[in-house]
């Protein structure tokens, strides 16, 4: 396949189809993206952009975060899953304000001594607050290249050296076009190029696609395994977390006890909240979330 027009046809379709994401702005902030980047992991566009605009509104930069209580984090997380991403965004402004003078570091190392900071954030920040050059590759790109470059109808579970040995090639040299390259392509995956239904028909790039030429043979590799929440320990944390989350201070035992009917269950999720930081157990038996000013 021949790189130049791959990425020509990509960035072309791009320009057509993009989505009109407030991250993705000319005035959008180092912070605002790297926010974005930690609340789209595992979650859908539609459920960030309002938690995004939320955030972004009280805590428009890392420091008025870092001078607010990781509690009001967790607060503000809602419902959007997985927590402790609230968590590290906290310790990250902490980070940056502490160590880098309230900006955003432009260093991909510095990016990635970050607290939760791993190496597709770090990337994806780096090219996208600040139009560098680097090979960008989450779930969506992943499968893309799969299907274009390999003719596989879906990557196995990623492996970082792989991916970037795959993706590395097609990156242009320019490092502004690079940015708007490493966007394209992950808006290709996340709107055409679906995991369940994907829209060849649509595709930029279906001639150049070894996955089409080949007559879109079946996925046959490893399979991720979808993870399940009905029943389990993770339905009961969210559920003892909205306790908190809704309260105005510390909460008593009892008013953790009635939102889940199994107690040894619960016991395990409670205590799972406490190891990951973000429920406090307080002296007097109550519970809080963490750093709340009692």
């Amino acid at each position: 396949m021949s790189t130049l027009p791959f990425v020509a046809h990509v960035l072309d379709w791009y320009d057509e189809n993009a989505r009109d994401l407030p991250w993705r702005t000319d005035d959008a902030s180092p912070w605002g993206v790297l926010v974005s980047e930690i609340m789209l992991q595992q979650t859908p566009v539609s459920r960030v952009l309002p938690a995004w605009d939320a955030w972004l509104t009280r805590w428009p930069t890392p420091a008025a975060m870092a001078a607010d209580e990781p509690g009001e984090a967790v607060r503000m997380w809602g419902r959007l899953g997985y927590p402790r991403r609230a968590l590290r965004l906290h310790e990250c402004a902490v980070a940056i304000t502490s160590q880098h003078g309230g900006e955003l570091p432009t260093d991909l190392d510095a990016l990635l001594a970050l607290p939760g900071v791993g190496a597709y954030t770090a990337r994806a920040v780096a090219s996208f607050a600040y139009r560098q050059r680097h090979a960008v590759v989450d779930t969506n790109v992943r499968r893309v290249l799969s299907r274009v470059v390999t003719g596989v109808a879906d990557s196995a579970p990623g492996s970082a050296a792989r991916d970037l040995a795959l993706a590395e090639p097609l990156v242009p040299v320019d490092p502004a076009v690079a940015a708007r390259y490493a966007v394209a392509v992950m808006e290709l995956g996340a709107l055409v190029c679906t995991a369940r239904a994907p829209r060849c028909a649509d595709c930029p790039v279906v001639a150049d696609c070894a996955w089409f030429r080949a007559g879109k043979p079946a996925y046959d590799g490893p399979v991720r395994r979808a993870q399940g929440y009905a029943g389990t320990d993770r339905q009961v944390r969210g559920r003892l977390l909205a306790v908190l989350r809704d309260a105005s201070g510390p909460v008593p035992q009892s008013a953790l006890d009635v939102v889940w009917h199994e107690p040894v269950q619960r016991a395990r999720a409670l205590d799972g909240l406490v190891t990951d930081g973000l429920v406090d157990p307080l002296p007097d038996g109550t519970f809080a979330l963490p750093g709340a000013r009692v």
